[in-house]
């Protein structure tokens, strides 16, 4: 299992949030992803066998937001 730490921009309201948020942990391979409007910042749990880092930052790019 690892973590990655995302930086997040675009997101304005915690509808944004928890929409990435369900984007995330939907995406197979993905254990835990918590979204951080505060922050800005999306802390993911995955399993690199099933799923890359640049896969997760194309999810995001692909609900609308911003990830580095």
């Amino acid at each position: 299992m690892k973590e990655v730490k995302l930086n997040i921009e675009g997101m304005h309201c915690t509808g944004c949030s928890t929409r990435l948020e369900k984007v995330l942990n939907n995406v197979d391979g993905v254990e835990d992803a918590k979204v951080s409007l505060e922050e800005k910042k999306a802390d993911i749990k995955y399993d690199e066998t099933q799923v890359s880092e640049k896969e997760l930052i194309e999810a995001v790019e692909d609900a609308g937001f911003k990830a580095n």
